[in-house]
């Protein structure tokens, strides 16, 4: 969605430009010519690369191959870190110019990697407000941008009959996001839908992506909880309250002013190599722009049926709990800005 909002940007400044590269329907949708699609690398936790790290090596070569038959006057990295940043390497090695747009979160762990992208990058474009005093250490000039989420949500626009178009009722509904990977929703549904029968007086609806097999959510299915599929900010924007993957979800519903608790559960070795290794407080992105815990995270053993249950309670029950979590998402929004991160990216991309 970033890397498409950016393309359109930059093309609505020169409309001859041509693209080419990884990405998703939103990418081709904007004009680019896709080499790959990225759904078939997106994998999370360390075992799980490293299982999948034939097919990785597989489609980085084919990337390789390709960037050098094209040739582009700029590569432009969004995001990705363990992939882009090997591109980012063979890139600069062979003369190419090179801009990361929302770069690897090297603050969270292995700091280190702050120096190889100096190294292979020539611009950095960040999305979070802290990152540019980060990596000043390091003799970087990183600009922050703003957060492509608020031009994404400044623009949304909701259905006026999203209850009807989705056969829901009109009970009060609790949004469960368990994540965009098929490996991220096998791992978060489950305890999310045990919730079903502790709360009859609202309603569970899950946000499904189609990009992943219906398969992927029978559990909800079985439970008679609704799915609805690529609407999450129509969700969002109906919801008393949300139960969320840790990643870009949390920061669309803090956005969106929806309470919401925070969860995350990988496999047992990704978990214990991650913990030795981050670096700071918090996973969530509330919590690490605002620098403090405004909502709820529940991670790993801590993702129980009974730590949900008691901590949703909270957020439908206590007003003053409500008001707190509320309230630190307005310091969220002030932290973050209101300038147009697509179009500052552009610009700073082709010097206008």
């Amino acid at each position: 969605m970033h890397a498409a909002n950016l393309v359109l940007a930059m093309k609505s400044l020169d409309p001859q430009l041509e693209f080419r590269g990884m990405g998703g329907d939103y990418s081709k949708e904007a004009g680019v010519s896709l080499r790959v699609n990225y759904a078939e690398v997106a994998l999370m936790g360390f075992l799980e690369v490293v299982l999948g790290a034939r097919k990785v090596l597989r489609y980085l070569a084919l990337v390789k191959k390709d960037v050098l038959a094209f040739h582009p006057d700029a590569l432009i990295l969004v995001d990705y870190g363990g992939f882009n940043m090997k591109i980012a390497a063979f890139a600069k090695a062979n003369g190419l110019a090179v801009h990361y747009y929302i770069p690897p979160k090297v603050w969270a762990w292995n700091q280190k990697r702050a120096f190889s992208l100096k190294k292979y990058t020539d611009r950095v474009y960040s999305i979070l407000p802290f990152e540019p005093e980060f990596f000043q250490k390091f003799g970087m000039n990183v600009h922050y941008v703003g957060n492509p989420l608020l031009d994404e949500i400044t623009k949304f626009v909701p259905h006026d009959f999203f209850y009807q178009k989705n056969e829901l009722s009109y009970l009060p509904i609790i949004a469960l996001l368990p994540g965009s990977r098929t490996q991220e929703v096998q791992a978060m549904l489950e305890r999310m839908v045990a919730l079903v029968q502790e709360f009859p007086d609202v309603q569970f609806v899950v946000a499904g992506v189609d990009s992943l097999s219906a398969s992927v959510y029978a559990l909800a299915k079985e439970k008679g909880i609704r799915v609805v599929f690529n609407q999450t900010y129509d969700l969002l924007s109906h919801a008393v309250a949300a139960v969320v993957t840790s990643g870009t979800a949390t920061l669309e519903t803090a956005l969106f002013r929806v309470p919401q608790v925070v969860v995350y559960r990988t496999s047992f070795l990704s978990y214990h190599i991650a913990k030795r290794l981050i670096r700071v407080p918090y996973i969530s992105l509330p919590n690490l722009i605002a620098d403090k815990a405004v909502v709820r995270e529940l991670l790993q053993d801590d993702f129980s049926v009974e730590n949900l249950r008691t901590e949703l309670h909270q957020i439908l029950s206590n007003t003053d709990y409500r008001a707190a979590l509320l309230a630190g998402y307005e310091e969220i929004t002030d932290h973050l800005g209101t300038q147009p991160a697509s179009v500052t990216v552009a610009r700073l991309i082709l010097g206008k």
